[in-house]
């Protein structure tokens, strides 16, 4: 598994949503966004990312629908109301964690121990 996919473990369903917050996208624009995004680090296959959109769809976080474009069939997906309020959480709890983890990492004088 690739340093990236490890990564990702625990996070791939926020990264989704967030994905999902400019707008409506269909699965390959979803996977694409992650992609560029990231500056091509999380280029997922579709086995990981198809399966988390059903996922979060059953759970009622996002909305698929299907349409007909050029002729091929394909389901476009939306933020719900409940997937934007777990995005706004989960991103409050990354920031959260994120300092604290850059505050072990970065160099400095740690606290003293009793």
């Amino acid at each position: 598994m690739k340093a990236e996919a490890q990564a990702l473990k625990g996070h791939l369903d926020v990264l989704l949503l967030a994905a999902l917050e400019g707008g409506p996208r269909h699965g390959y624009a979803v996977k694409e966004a992650l992609r560029e995004g990231s500056g091509g680090r999380f280029d997922l296959p579709t086995g990981t990312v198809y399966p988390a959109l059903h996922r979060l769809e059953g759970a009622g976080l996002i909305a698929g629908s299907w349409s007909v474009v050029d002729g091929r069939r394909r389901r476009t997906y939306t933020l719900t109301a409940a997937g934007e309020r777990r995005l706004h959480a989960e991103r409050g709890t990354w920031h959260e964690f994120a300092a604290a983890v850059t505050a072990l990492l970065e160099p400095g004088p740690w606290p003293a121990t009793s």
